[in-house]
């Protein structure tokens, strides 16, 4: 099994310095150029500014690849050809030697292999509108259920079916947890009234949630919703007017798979005249932040244990 962990991040592993990861499908999907390359390497410097080592996943000609150089992740922004990977693509990408953008579901894979338990996102997938009837499920709840990772995120991506998610989720077993409020975020705006299984309201609290769970060896990760400021969200009604139109096309187009999720970022983005991607932007170094305190404290607690 190949995989390349560059050498600030293998420094830091090797010296229990905390790491943190981040995806690349924000990159090559999720925004368009060059604010996708921008942001990629502010939120690293945000997590570099906080006390952690940044890690952007990838796959490059095949390799999973912990930690993107600046090139790489230039190279992930302006090419065309970035597969999007998740579990499923995973085999036939490095097989082919092809370039692949990592999603959730993917990003805690590689993650987990090199042994890093933090990871950073804007929000995750889940049951998609009337995924009762279409099935369409994201592979990043199966992934939550099985693979031991702190996700932080600004909740469930308001494109999707925030209810049947939080239910998919309790069944399989994972931990929602809100950093300083009990409702799960919902991506553009900070709360979308549905209850969670619990709220910590300092970092030290968050990292100790995982702690419990490492060290009665229960298996899968745990979600932590972190809501956008207020100040960034967008209005809640005017937001779901935009999706209700951009689910609309998508429908009309008979757009579907691993395609529905940017279409219908880009077509809300296109409808809010650029304002969801610019809310985008600010939750996701939002979640920098909490993601690397949260980070830090987890290292410290367990170097206390130790002392």
């Amino acid at each position: 099994m190949k995989i390349r962990i560059n050498e600030e991040v293998k420094h830091a592993l090797e010296n229990n310095i905390p790491v943190v990861c981040l995806e690349s499908t924000i990159i090559s999907h999720g925004m368009p150029y060059p604010k996708n390359v921008e942001t990629a390497l502010k939120v690293e410097q945000v997590i570099r500014d906080n006390g952690c080592v940044p890690a952007t996943i990838g796959i490059v000609k095949g390799v999973p690849t912990v930690g993107l150089s600046k090139e790489e992740i230039e190279e992930f922004a302006s090419r065309k050809d970035i597969v999007k990977v998740s579990r499923r693509d995973l085999p036939l990408v490095i097989s082919k030697k092809q370039y692949g953008a990592t999603t959730v579901a993917t990003t805690m894979i590689i993650a987990s292999l090199a042994n890093i338990k933090f990871f950073v996102t804007g929000g995750i997938g889940g049951v998609h509108i009337h995924g009762e009837d279409t099935m369409d499920v994201s592979a990043d709840l199966i992934e939550l259920a099985s693979t031991q990772v702190m996700v932080i995120c600004a909740g469930v991506k308001a494109i999707l079916d925030l209810k049947r998610t939080l239910e998919y989720l309790e069944t399989f077993g994972v931990t929602v947890i809100g950093y300083k409020q009990d409702t799960l975020g919902a991506f553009y705006y900070p709360d979308s009234h549905l209850k969670i299984d619990g709220e910590v309201d300092d970092f030290a609290e968050a990292a100790r949630v995982l702690i419990a769970k490492e060290d009665y060896k229960l298996r899968g990760g745990i979600l932590l919703s972190n809501p956008i400021p207020k100040e960034y969200a967008l209005d809640e009604e005017e937001m779901n007017s935009a999706i209700s139109e951009a689910l609309k096309e998508a429908d009309e187009k008979h757009i579907s798979g691993k395609e529905v999720t940017p279409f219908l970022l880009s077509k809300v983005a296109s409808l809010t005249k650029g304002d969801s991607l610019e809310s985008n932007i600010a939750l996701v170094i939002n979640n920098a932040i909490v993601g690397a305190n949260i980070a830090k404290a987890y290292y410290e607690i367990k170097k206390s244990k130790e002392d």
